[in-house]
């Protein structure tokens, strides 16, 4: 059994005295693990770094083993986010994100291609925090629980949609929400095509798609979401606040 693929690392962790088992999300393969032999070395570790993406053959006896990765860079992007406190905390809560919550070995292209796009823009902070709450929101319509922000649950209109129902995931108009709006997520105009996302946009982003997240992927299997990104929005405050 064997495939060649290209895969972003989103966890390695040591085994025994030289090797590393590689948690990569590939995007014909979905997430991924397997041993990286010589993983452990100076030269691999700089290269098996959460965020990095690697060509990748992966190798076993059977199917459901664990198998070999025998592994080379394509994009290693660590080195442009150690010294950007905000952009390495989206690239650690992404990369627990994924870890948690995709099957493993269920392919997800199209989270894939969105964490590909995430990652790339981290060296841009106006766009990459925007670009994570729309691949959360991604994520958890490739999950089945995509939220519907295309018209007003109340009215069917679809302009002026400014909350969410956090019990259906549907949008809601000012007018609609009426005095019920505290009840109600609030829901950030760039998510409906409004233009660049403010500090507090992202933040409003982040609670609308963290609630979603554990209500409806963590909740049912009694989990809560991975630390980095609990740490996210206070990452993203704390910075923006200096």
């Amino acid at each position: 059994m064997d495939w060649s693929d290209e895969g972003i690392v989103l966890h390695v962790r040591p085994h025994g005295e030289s090797s590393a088992i590689l948690e990569l999300l590939t995007r014909d393969h979905g997430r991924h693990m397997g041993l990286v032999r010589g993983g452990g070395s100076k030269r691999m570790r700089g290269v098996l770094q959460p965020g990095n993406t690697l060509s990748v053959t992966w190798r076993a006896r059977l199917q459901e083993h664990l198998g070999n990765y025998t592994a080379e860079p394509v994009a290693q992007r660590v080195a442009t986010v150690l010294a950007d406190r905000q952009a390495l905390a989206g690239l650690t809560s992404s990369a627990a994100l994924a870890s948690a919550v995709l099957p493993e070995r269920e392919a997800h292209p199209r989270v894939y291609d969105g964490l590909t796009i995430l990652l790339d823009a981290l060296d841009t902070p106006e766009t990459w925090p925007a670009i994570l709450v729309r691949w959360e929101l991604g994520l958890l319509e490739d999950l089945g629980f995509g939220l519907d922000l295309s018209a007003c649950a109340l009215t069917g209109e679809t302009e002026n949609l400014a909350y969410v129902s956090p019990r259906s995931g549907r949008a809601v108009t000012a007018e609609a929400a009426g005095t019920y709006k505290e009840r109600l997520l609030p829901l950030p105009p760039f998510l409906t095509g409004g233009g660049q996302a403010s500090a507090e946009d992202v933040q409003d982003g982040l609670r609308l798609t963290g609630f979603f997240l554990e209500k409806r992927v963590f909740a049912p299997s009694d989990k809560q979401l991975p630390v980095p990104r609990i740490g996210l929005a206070e990452a993203l405050a704390a910075t923006e606040g200096r």
